[in-house]
């Protein structure tokens, strides 16, 4: 069974914060709506704190691993719970999970790589061309018999598609054109 995320928009929360100021509690909110515990706890101390404005979805905000270890320690060696390092930090919840499992799995020196775990990237695509300024004597040569043999290429294939219409035309009794 795979669990499925759902993005909730800022009127979805704003809905979710109106239901809490109602007196729904957040196990419906959670089980009805699919929003994750933490992060509507987390909310709902941000929107008692700050109102609607601390709804809105946050800025994307690099960070360096000294940050990241600094969070992690905090909510691991003081039992900070997630929604209060979320104000504390305004750092979002998922991100502080991903950090606190690299660290755990991995160790806290994971948290200073840029890219702690997954596949590695390929490098894919076609290479940016240079311009002739920027090319070196060999590169520009390699270049040149590079578009030679595609041009070379491409005029094989011409006369043999004019050569088997020809040979088409002569199969029906025809006679090819001139040109």
């Amino acid at each position: 069974m795979s669990k499925k995320y759902k993005r909730h928009s800022y009127e979805d929360r704003l809905k979710y914060m109106r239901m809490m100021e109602d007196g729904y509690s957040t196990k419906y909110i959670h089980t009805h709506y699919g929003i994750g515990h933490e992060l509507l706890e987390a909310l709902w101390l941000m929107y008692q704190e700050k109102g609607p404005a601390a709804l809105e979805k946050k800025q994307y905000v690099k960070t360096d691993g000294a940050f990241k270890e600094k969070v992690v320690r905090d909510i691991e060696e003081n039992h900070i719970p997630l929604h209060e390092a979320t104000i504390k930090y305004n750092v979002s919840v998922s991100r502080m999970f991903v950090w606190r499992r690299i660290a755990r799995v991995y160790g806290y020196e994971a948290l200073y790589q840029q890219k702690a775990v997954g596949r590695p990237r390929k490098d894919m695509g076609r290479p940016k061309k240079k311009k002739p300024e920027e090319m070196t004597e060999l590169e520009l040569l390699r270049y040149e018999n590079e578009r030679l043999r595609a041009e070379n290429a491409l005029l094989k294939k011409v006369k043999a598609l004019v050569e088997e219409r020809e040979a088409r035309l002569r199969e029906i009794g025809r006679k090819p054109s001139k040109n």
